[in-house]
């Protein structure tokens, strides 16, 4: 089952281990965040993301966002993920798949004429009171964090 979640509404609660320990939707309250879905920590696409995101953190910072990468991968890879490539943004597991789900992220994907269950790259946008801005359901990673930019800019 696919949730659809659209500007306006408001941003499913969770909960994620992270690369700085455990974190809630609250505890980003009064800024935004900038939640965004990978497949798989170290793949190609995954690691150009996570270096655009880092490479940006001065401007999400002084944009008064937050950047939080979610895959289904243990924090002790993430934490591996991170020091091999110098990134600087907060990586959240979703080992469990709950939050996932309540992001509509996890979906039958195709592969080589192949069909599987698994997660998608997509952003969301919250507001500093927690609900969505903006989806961005179909990522294409050159680019994408300027484009987030530009968003919190409007």
């Amino acid at each position: 089952m696919t949730t659809e979640l659209n500007p306006g509404d408001k941003a499913p609660d969770f909960a994620l281990e992270t690369t700085a320990g455990p974190k809630r939707l609250k505890d980003f309250a009064g800024r935004h965040l900038v939640l965004y879905f990978y497949p798989k920590d170290d793949t190609p696409g995954c690691t150009q993301e996570a270096l655009d995101f880092s490479a940006h953190q001065d401007a999400f910072e002084a944009a008064g966002a937050v950047v939080l990468g979610v895959s289904r991968d243990p924090v002790t890879k993430h934490v591996k993920f991170a020091a091999k490539h110098g990134l600087t943004v907060l990586l959240g597991s979703d080992e469990s798949g709950d939050v996932s789900n309540a992001y509509g992220t996890w979906e039958e994907k195709s592969l080589y004429g192949r069909t599987y269950m698994g997660l998608v790259r997509r952003t969301f946008l919250i507001s500093p009171k927690g609900r969505i801005v903006r989806v961005w359901p179909k990522v294409k990673v050159k680019g994408h964090a300027e484009d987030i930019l530009a968003a919190l800019a409007q």
